[in-house]
C-alpha cells in the first residue's frame, strides 16, 4: 500500500489526507470558499463555536451557521462544557446540513477552559464521557473529537480510548499540553502512542506546514491524516499544494496567484460581511504580499485604508 495514494476514510467516506483545520477568526465561510477554489474534496472544519451561542439563535448563531453548500464536506466544530445547550445547538446545525460534528476537547484559551470547555474536559473525564455519550445518541451524522496531549498532565491515550468507546468516528490530536499552548515541539511520540491505542482514524494537528514536515510527521507517528490550521492562514492553496506534492507533482505559487487569491478573498469577505469585510480582511493582507518588492510600504498604506477600491488598486500594483 502506498500511504500517500490512499484516502483518509472517516465513517465510510473518503477524503484526501490533508484536512482544513479550525482556526478561530481565520477559517470562516469566506476563507473556506476560497479554499474550495483550489479543491473540492478535502474535508474542512468550521471555526469552533460554543453550543450555548448556537442554541438560542440570534446574530452570532446565524453567522456561524451561514455557509455556501459548496463548502462541504464540512465538519462543524462545537465546544460544550455540559449537555444542557447541545440539543438545541445540534438541531440548528443539522437544519443547515453538515457532514460531521466535531467536539473540541483541545482548545487551550483561558476563556474557553474557564467555561469548562476545550482542553479543560481532559481533566474531567466523567464529564467528558457524559458529553460524548450524549453526542452519540443525539447526532444523526458521525461525530469526531479533537484533543490535546492533556490538560496539566498527559492522558491523551486514555482519553482517545474513551473517545473511541463512546462512538466517535475519528479523532484529532494536538500533542501539546494546555499549559504549552502552541509553544515547543509537538510530542509526536505521544501522537504515535494515541494512534496505536485506537482503531478509528487519527489526525495529527501541530507544526505540519509543508510537504517536508508532513513526511516527517507521518514517519514519526503513523497517523491517518493531517489537520492543517495555522499553515492555512493566507494560504488557502495549502491543502491542494500538499496533495499535489504527495503525488510527486511540483506546485508553485507565484505573486500573480497570490494577488488574484487576495482579491477574491476580499470580494468573498464583502459579500459575506458587508462593509466590515474590509476590516476583517486586514489580518490576511500582510501574508498575501509578504516578500514582494515594496511590501512594507504597501502594507502600511493598505492596513489603514478605508477604501475598498484603494486596497484593490494596491494589490493589483503588486502583480504588475
Amino acid at each position: 500500500m502506498n500511504y500517500w495514494n490512499e484516502p483518509l476514510v472517516i465513517a465510510q467516506k473518503s477524503y484526501p489526507r490533508f484536512v482544513g483545520g479550525p482556526l478561530d477568526g481565520i477559517t470562516d465561510s469566506p476563507f473556506r470558499q476560497l479554499v474550495r477554489t483550489f479543491g473540492t474534496q478535502s474535508l474542512l472544519y468550521t471555526e469552533m463555536r460554543h453550543a450555548a451561542c448556537i442554541a438560542p439563535g440570534g446574530v452570532a448563531a446565524r453567522r456561524a451557521l451561514r455557509f455556501e453548500p459548496y463548502e462541504r464536506p464540512l465538519n462543524f466544530q462545537l465546544a460544550a462544557g455540559d449537555t444542557h445547550a447541545i440539543a438545541q445547538a445540534l438541531e440548528r446545525i443539522h437544519a443547515v446540513g453538515v457532514d460531521l460534528i466535531d467536539l473540541n476537547v483541545g482548545c487551550p484559551a483561558r476563556n474557553v477552559i474557564h467555561s469548562g470547555c476545550g482542553s479543560a474536559l481532559m481533566a474531567d473525564v466523567p464529564r467528558l464521557k457524559e458529553i460524548l455519550l450524549y453526542l452519540a445518541r443525539h447526532t444523526p451524522v458521525p461525530f469526531t473529537v479533537k484533543i490535546r496531549a492533556g490538560f496539566k498532565e498527559q492522558n491523551a491515550a486514555d482519553v482517545a480510548q474513551l473517545v473511541q468507546d463512546c462512538g466517535a468516528s475519528a479523532l484529532a490530536i494536538h500533542p501539546r499540553l494546555q499549559t504549552q499552548k502552541f509553544q515547543g515541539r509537538p510530542d509526536y511520540a505521544l501522537a504515535a502512542q494515541v494512534k496505536r491505542a485506537v482503531t478509528i482514524p487519527v489526525l495529527l494537528s501541530g507544526n505540519v506546514v509543508n510537504w517536508t514536515t508532513a513526511q516527517m510527521a507521518y514517519q514519526e507517528t503513523g497517523v491517518d491524516g493531517f489537520l492543517i490550521g495555522r499553515g492555512l492562514w493566507s494560504r488557502p492553496w495549502k491543502l491542494h499544494e500538499l496533495q499535489e506534492q504527495s503525488q510527486g507533482r511540483d506546485y508553485t505559487v507565484n505573486v500573480a496567484l497570490r494577488v488574484q487569491t487576495a482579491l477574491r478573498h476580499l470580494e468573498y469577505n464583502l459579500a459575506h460581511y458587508g462593509s466590515p469585510g474590509l476590516y476583517m480582511f486586514r489580518k490576511f493582507l500582510p501574508l498575501y504580499i509578504q516578500g514582494v518588492a515594496g511590501a512594507a510600504t504597501l502594507r502600511a498604506q493598505l492596513m489603514v485604508s478605508e477604501s475598498v477600491e484603494q486596497v484593490r488598486e494596491g494589490l493589483l500594483r503588486v502583480a504588475q
